[in-house]
């Protein structure tokens, strides 16, 4: 883990080096990172439509024939709540508890409306490996989600603050549907306020990110997987903006 953590370090103070970015390169890179995000997002919780499907919803409004309509409805929502991240990230305000719930009313604004923002008011559960695992009820929700805004407006904007800030949303489970989405959200949401790139979760990596938010589970492996993550998308900013640098001369 050091030699990972060293490796971060050093390739975030490249990337540091080399802003300002223009805003040409950027936008180019966010879009191209944002379709990225939605696609693994909403696969990692078995949306169906590939990347190139997920591309063509959000920029051309052209649908995928035989796949759902929830899963088109998804990957648009996705792509609003996203760009909602960048927004907050640009802000200097804390993370607040109406952030994150405007955060899932955007993830499931057309998808279930019905939802869209609100807290969970049925019990949630989930099998593991060992068994059920139920999540706090409903009548402790807002008491918990008021605490982990608390402790989320004063700590600082780094990766283990991000990492720990998605594992106790999804502890928390504050929604009844789009936990997930939300807390992968808002663990960018405080990446990118502290300057890194946000990272995608592959469908490739389901079964250890899953595996490693299980109860009981201690954060060691789930921390392994995303410093990882976030080490492979530090290289590809990296190679994308440097290549971007002779055609971007004015800042």
């Amino acid at each position: 883990m050091d030699e990972l953590l060293t490796s971060i370090a050093a390739k975030k103070s490249l990337l540091d080096e080399l802003r300002p970015i223009s805003r040409k390169a950027l936008a180019s890179l966010e879009h191209y990172y944002d379709i990225e995000l939605t696609y693994t997002s909403n696969a990692i919780e078995g949306n169906t439509l590939s990347p190139v499907e997920t591309t063509l919803v959000i920029e051309k409004g052209i649908t995928a024939g035989g796949k759902p309509l929830k899963d088109h409805l998804e990957a648009l929502d996705h792509y609003d709540a996203i760009r909602y991240v960048r927004e907050l990230a640009r802000q200097e305000t804390p993370i607040t508890e109406s952030d994150m719930r405007n955060l899932h009313r955007l993830v499931m604004q057309r998808s279930a409306p019905d939802i869209a923002g609100g807290y969970a008011d049925l019990p949630r559960y989930v099998l593991t490996e060992t068994g059920r695992h139920g999540f706090p009820s409903p009548a402790e929700i807002p008491a918990l989600m008021g605490d982990f805004a608390g402790w989320l407006s004063t700590a600082p904007n780094t990766p283990n603050t991000s990492f720990t800030a998605h594992r106790r949303l999804v502890e928390i489970h504050p929604f009844d549907d789009g936990n997930g989405r939300s807390a992968r959200l808002l663990m960018n949401l405080v990446l990118i306020r502290g300057g890194y790139p946000p990272i995608a979760v592959r469908p490739e990596d389901r079964l250890e990110y899953t595996r490693s938010l299980q109860a009981g589970q201690g954060t060691d492996s789930f921390n392994a997987l995303l410093y990882r993550r976030l080490d492979a998308t530090l290289t590809e900013y990296l190679s994308a903006l440097q290549h971007s640098q002779p055609e971007s001369g004015s800042r």
